[in-house]
């Protein structure tokens, strides 16, 4: 059974850093690609980065570049979201989603929030 689990969320100062944890059962992460999503209160969900399958190769929005690094650790079938400089906007419930024999997995997600 494909399951995805977030952990690594909370509240945090502007400017400070958090780092985002999708774990995976079921499936060899580094056989697809992983994308971090989010959607803050009233909007649009947004994919904010992705990591491939084999070739590890990665994608960020233009509003997280720079900022944020995605990462992958296949012992631990694992795929992190570094985040750096954290903004207000940041601000949003994350979720990890996975494209695994032609079904989509999304985890549960973890809140965010960038406040002082």
């Amino acid at each position: 059974q494909v399951q995805l689990v977030e952990s690594g969320g909370g509240l945090v100062q502007p400017g400070g850093s958090l780092r985002l944890s999708c774990a995976a059962s079921g499936f060899a992460l580094n056989s697809y690609a992983i994308g971090w999503f989010r959607q803050a209160p009233g909007k649009e969900r947004e994919r904010v980065s992705c990591i491939n399958g084999r070739g590890g190769s990665t994608y960020y929005s233009d509003s997280v570049k720079g900022r944020f690094t995605i990462s992958r650790d296949n012992a631990k079938n694992t795929v992190y979201l570094q985040m750096s400089s954290l903004k207000p906007d940041d601000t949003a419930v994350y979720y990890c989603r996975a494209q695994v024999h032609g079904y989509e997995y999304w985890g549960q997600g973890t809140q965010v929030t960038v406040s002082s």
